[in-house]
């Protein structure tokens, strides 16, 4: 299948999600201006949660854009909160009037947090309610998507998970695959700490492209929806121009074998 910019991928609930988006974790404070200046270079997709504290102005951006709400797809995310007063009604609420959307469309789970089984019950209530579009997990191992598949009456639509060359999560997309839950990548550009890798350079001087080009395009030909963040506009831009060029199926398989179980963010083995 031919790709570009504009390409969605339909999640196996129908509904249709961008496959390249944009991040905005760790932006707190400038989120508005990046987020207007990303909805300029083109992205219509943007990834929040309720952790990274700048859903309002997530929202805010979209508003000033004048860009039709039905045209940018947002996923936001329910964290760990229990003990707070009516959660987790209290923190879907909260998310829906700092975004000032009217709606969500995709509601992910963060982490694989206790009492996930009961939240995801209340996630497939709001799906119900209409108040989400679509429904999903965040970091999420095989282990945790069985046990998670053994109470849900709807099946996950994605799981988000941290995915790049160095972190080649191989059996969870091919288990995902098998279960019509769509995977997203994020951290694909590894923070920046793999972008030096000598390997990495090679390769893309072979291609004409950036590291951070090749890291993108190698996610999206494993059909792995992809979230890259910059906060220059340029590299924004330079991020978006990955539909003019194919990594052959041997360069694929040679940057697969670059897994090292590589990561930035925490392990979901690991959360207590």
């Amino acid at each position: 299948m031919e790709i570009n910019k504009d390409t969605k991928v339909r999640l196996n609930n129908g509904v249709k999600m961008p496959l390249l988006g944009f991040g905005t974790s760790r932006t707190k404070g400038e989120t508005e201006r990046i987020v207007l200046q990303a909805l300029k270079a083109g992205y219509r997709q943007f990834d929040t949660a309720t952790r990274y504290e700048n859903e309002e102005e997530v929202g805010n951006a979209i508003k000033k854009s004048g860009i039709p709400r039905e045209e940018i797809f947002i996923t936001t995310k329910i964290g760990s909160m229990e003990g707070e007063h009516d959660y987790p009604e209290k923190a879907f609420n909260d998310s829906l009037k700092r975004l000032q959307l009217g709606y969500i469309d995709l509601y992910l789970i963060h982490w694989p947090i206790s009492g996930r089984l009961e939240v995801w019950e209340f996630l497939e209530k709001k799906l119900e309610e209409g108040k989400v579009k679509a429904i999903g997990v965040g970091n999420f191992t095989i282990r945790h998507l069985k046990e998670l598949l053994e109470i849900a009456k709807v099946t996950p639509v994605l799981n988000q998970v941290e995915f790049n060359p160095f972190l080649y999560q191989k059996e969870l997309l091919e288990f995902c695959k098998e279960k019509k839950i769509h995977l997203e990548g994020y951290c694909p550009l590894t923070r920046g700490h793999k972008l030096d890798d000598p390997r990495l350079i090679e390769m893309s001087k072979k291609y004409k492209k950036s590291p951070a080009q090749l890291l993108i395009r190698w996610a999206l030909q494993h059909d792995v929806i992809s979230i890259p963040k910059s906060q220059s506009e340029v590299r924004m831009k330079e991020n978006l121009e990955v539909f003019d060029f194919e990594i052959s199926e041997e360069d694929m398989s040679t940057m697969n074998s670059w897994d090292e179980n590589f990561r930035v963010t925490s392990d979901p083995e690991e959360i207590p």
